[in-house]
């Protein structure tokens, strides 16, 4: 497979191009060649840039109708491409198959609730009744886009996280210059074909593959109104210290905290909590990193979660029964070796895993970690969890706020005081009760504090950050 950047309407850089650099992907479990990606210069950068200036010209000022068909269309199209989408998935970043199935059965409903949102939009009255000067006076506020925006994309979701900034963006009535990830390009590509074969008007959306320190170069343009940035903490914090005068939405990395508490099912949290630690081999921002159980149903998880955590099916994503694929890279199976090291030097305790084949990793549980741990200040994102047992809630609620992170906590209990005195007192971006801190739904709002960056994603959150509101008032002349 190879695949070509599109600027302005056009693909450039066919694998007969000398002119265009291409770079290669392998396959993270097998090292076979998945394919090639054409690559971008300053050139493509800026003539990127100038096409998204150019469109909005004209996209700003298109229906919502309109936008709404758009999106609606690259919704059905995605479906009748989905066989193409997870098998290049799977074979690209090694996420195991039913899970690449499921992120393209989100992109699809992604594309569709913006087609919505776009469908249902109105400017909102403003009621000023309760000042005295406001006889004769009626006040709307339009929600109006701001302009090119830089998106900047992850390997671990290279579709849906994509489309969590695209599809908000184009309902919007913005235009786009999306940087692909280095891992995962194909796919990222893969999708603004399919956006472009939808009817999208030429220079709205443009994509690419190139090195970061274009995409750096690209975010301090002053044609680009705003960069929505995905990926580390390390880049996202460097970018935004770069950009002081400039809108900047940060989704950055996180450690999810489980709380099991007294009253929780155990049966129902280990089931939820095995594949909220390892689908992906962990390598999600919102995997679950830390598991609290209450000591008095210490005991009865830890031989649960241990036992299931080894039934755990790891190796080749496109088995149907893998839950947990390689890592991305070399350096990443790396850290993740490093981090069980540092942990057992430590004092805590390897109760299952850690070995380790190639990129593919056995899901490993580490019991008792502290924070000084590398394990418990750092985010792993491998196929790593640590177990330990707490007293009180208080305990566990400043065990969570130790963190530098703050995404998603999850928390196992029916007990509503205790739903509200953690979702009240933990610093986090949202608390999930009853199910693993991996749950997210695509239509609500999500994002992290501290480290974990700022700004929040979900169709219509994401829509807000991307536009502004523009007030008319008119007073009657009669």
């Amino acid at each position: 497979m190879h695949q070509e950047l599109l600027i302005n309407g056009v693909f450039i850089g066919g694998p007969c191009d000398g002119s265009i650099g291409k770079t290669q992907h392998y396959a993270p479990y097998d090292g076979k060649l998945v394919g090639t990606a054409a690559e971008a210069g300053w050139s493509e950068f800026d003539a990127a840039i100038d096409a998204a200036e150019e469109a909005f010209k004209t996209w700003q000022f298109s229906s919502f109708h309109d936008r709404a068909a758009l999106l609606a269309k690259i919704n059905y199209l995605i479906q009748d491409h989905y066989h193409e989408l997870t098998q290049l998935m799977a074979m690209e970043i090694g996420k195991p198959i039913t899970q690449a199935e499921a992120e393209v059965t989100r992109l699809a409903l992604t594309f569709r609730l913006a087609s919505q949102l776009a469908l249902t939009y109105k400017p909102k009255n403003v009621d000023v009744s309760l000042d005295h000067r406001s006889d004769g006076v009626k006040v709307t506020t339009t929600r109006v886009p701001i302009g090119p925006i830089l998106a900047i994309v992850p390997y671990n979701w290279p579709f849906n996280l994509a489309a969590h900034k695209i599809a908000p963006a184009l309902a919007a009535g913005n235009t786009l210059v999306i940087k692909a990830p280095s891992t995962g390009t194909l796919c990222t590509l893969l999708l603004g074909r399919l956006i472009h074969q939808a009817g999208c008007p030429d220079g709205v959306i443009n994509v690419l593959n190139g090195p970061g320190v274009l995409a750096q170069k690209a975010a301090q343009d002053k044609r680009i109104k705003m960069l929505s940035f995905t990926g580390s903490p390390k880049v996202g914090w460097m970018l935004k210290e770069l950009l002081p005068f400039k809108r900047v939405s940060l989704e950055l990395g996180g450690d999810a905290t489980c709380v099991v508490a007294e009253d929780a099912d155990i049966d129902t949290a280990v089931e939820k909590l095995v594949p909220g630690a390892f689908s992906n081999a962990g390598q999600i921002c919102i995997s679950v990193q830390h598991i609290l159980v209450h000591e008095t149903k210490y005991d009865e998880f830890k031989t649960k979660f241990v036992r299931a955590t080894e039934a755990v099916k790891t190796g080749d994503p496109l088995d149907r029964e893998v839950i947990c694929g390689p890592v991305l890279t070399d350096d990443a199976a790396d850290k993740v070796m490093a981090l069980i090291d540092d942990a057992e030097s430590g004092g805590a305790t390897i109760l299952t895993g850690g070995q380790r084949t190639g990129r593919v990793i056995e899901p490993v549980v580490i019991e008792n970690p502290t924070r000084s741990m590398r394990v418990g200040c750092e985010e792993a994102f491998g196929p790593l969890v640590t177990l330990q047992p707490y007293t009180t809630d208080q305990e566990a609620i400043d065990w969570i706020n130790a963190s530098d992170f703050g995404i998603h906590a999850g928390l196992f209990t029916n007990d509503e005081a205790r739903i509200q005195q953690f979702f009240e007192q933990l610093e986090i971006g949202g608390l999930i009760v009853n199910d693993s801190p991996s749950l997210r739904f695509d239509a609500m709002p999500y994002g992290g504090v501290k480290k974990s960056g700022f700004g929040r994603e979900g169709v219509e959150n994401t829509f807000h950050e991307m536009t502004e509101d523009k007030v008319l008032l008119i007073r009657s002349s009669h």
